[in-house]
């Protein structure tokens, strides 16, 4: 393991980013041949909020298969039924269409993901700003479908008039929020980190004390696996056929995230506009970060941080990062190389081969 730096990159010739698979040798044989007075390895997956989950376990026959499936879809569902801007039914679009001038209970759950987002919001300045889908849906990646160009700057401008973090007003006597009018929250960039923690709280309640939460690549770990090893999440190079790895995060009870530009994007004109958006200008995100990776203990702390410090960028994301003693890689593109920049709390979770 490298020792911690100080503020000085660690530049390395090859782009790396996070790959939600493990060692994958090591768990197939392990789920096959068994271990440790025949404590096996088993896996429970589906899909949720348009992606794949995955949860691997040590199984102990704490319950059966069956029943724990149920537990776990059922606090998908939960998020989902709350949070999702997709479903119209959901509480969060319940509150987007609704009057002016309105309160609105909400869920517990809803009440602790906004009341953290808001907060963030305050601590970044606006970069991360809960409020800021209506931008996301103007540049095509929200639920109003796709786009192949900009939008017009008219479009923009009227999209980004209703954006504001400070327009929310929360009542957290009475679990209650504001409707000033035409507020509408995303919090696409916090849920599925908080999903993967109500999962792993669930398999806590159910026994299972050691395992690997996999929501689209948003990931939390807890206990060691059979033969007493952490659970091990590869750094892979992205461009890489064969998956070579670069770094191996070590997890115990701690959570990892990933905000980047590689995955969901649209060109128009030679340019790429990436589906991060800067809530202080209305464009896109438009530096050299590729991604930043986040390990922290919450996923749902994880998720946020890894898009907040993706708007920042590089040189402003970087230092508040180091500031706040987050555990962030990040991934810059310089012509047609890429470099890696760790903070030293990073440096320290990541094991070399």
């Amino acid at each position: 393991m490298r020792a911690p730096q100080a503020s000085a990159p660690a530049a390395r010739g090859h782009a790396t980013r996070l790959a939600a698979w493990l060692l994958g040798i090591a768990v197939l044989a392990a789920s096959q041949a068994g271990c440790d007075a025949g404590r096996q390895i088993a896996e429970l997956s589906g899909e949720t909020m348009g992606t794949m989950w995955s949860v691997r376990f040590v199984d102990t026959r704490a319950m059966p298969a069956r029943d724990l499936q149920r537990r776990i879809e059922a606090e998908l569902d939960l998020v989902v039924d709350q949070m999702s801007t997709w479903a119209p039914s959901s509480d969060i679009s319940r509150y987007n269409g609704a009057a002016a001038d309105t309160w609105h209970e909400l869920p517990d759950e809803f009440m602790h993901v906004l009341d953290y987002a808001l907060s963030l919001a305050d601590d970044t300045g606006g970069a991360y700003d809960p409020t800021v889908g209506p931008l996301v849906n103007v540049w095509g990646f929200g639920p109003d479908g796709e786009r192949r160009e900009p939008p017009a700057s008219e479009q923009i401008e009227a999209a980004r008039k209703r954006v504001g973090w400070r327009h929310v007003r929360l009542d957290r006597r009475g679990d209650r929020v504001h409707q000033p009018g035409e507020v509408y929250l995303d919090l696409s960039s916090i849920a599925k980190g908080y999903a993967v923690d109500r999962v792993a709280m669930a398999l806590d309640a159910a026994g299972i004390d050691s395992y690997l939460v996999d929501i689209g690549g948003e990931l939390r770990a807890r206990g060691r696996k059979s033969e007493g090893e952490h659970w091990r999440v590869a750094v892979e190079m992205p461009s890489s056929v064969d998956r070579d790895v670069s770094e191996i995060l070590e997890l115990d009870d701690r959570s990892v995230a990933t905000s980047g530009d590689y995955r969901i994007h649209f060109e128009s004109g030679g340019r790429r506009y990436s589906h991060t958006i800067d809530p202080r200008t209305g464009f896109p995100v438009d530096h050299s970060l590729v991604s930043v990776t986040v390990v922290h203990r919450d996923c749902m702390h994880a998720d946020a941080l890894a898009t907040a410090l993706s708007v920042l960028g590089p040189v402003e994301g970087f230092a508040f990062a180091e500031r706040k003693g987050l555990a962030a890689l990040f991934i810059e593109r310089r012509g047609d190389s890429f470099f890696e920049r760790v903070t030293p709390a990073f440096d320290a979770a990541v094991v070399h081969r």
